[in-house]
């Protein structure tokens, strides 16, 4: 298991768009994928849960992968979110 803390630097935080894209890109892993925010684990690959957690501009959230290919989807996760998710 693999885990990285993050700032949300989107505008409007994880709305339908960005949550989106972050669902879609980490659900080409095996890997589990994991949002810690606010003392509550959502699963990064499911864009109702991303959009449910309610994670606003400027909160820091923990990454958390566990699986074959952690280190890659970490790694795709983080740079996800610092590119601000194509907004």
């Amino acid at each position: 298991m693999v885990s990285q803390k993050v700032t949300i630097n989107n505008p409007q935080g994880l709305h339908m768009r960005p949550a989106g894209v972050f669902a879609k890109g980490m659900a080409k892993f095996d890997s589990d994928v994991t949002i810690n925010f606010n003392g509550k684990a959502t699963n990064g690959k499911s864009l109702l849960n991303i959009i449910g957690a309610c994670i606003k501009c400027g909160s820091e959230v923990e990454i958390q992968c566990d699986g074959p290919d952690e280190e890659d989807a970490l790694k795709t996760a983080i740079e996800m979110i610092e590119s601000g998710l194509g907004e």
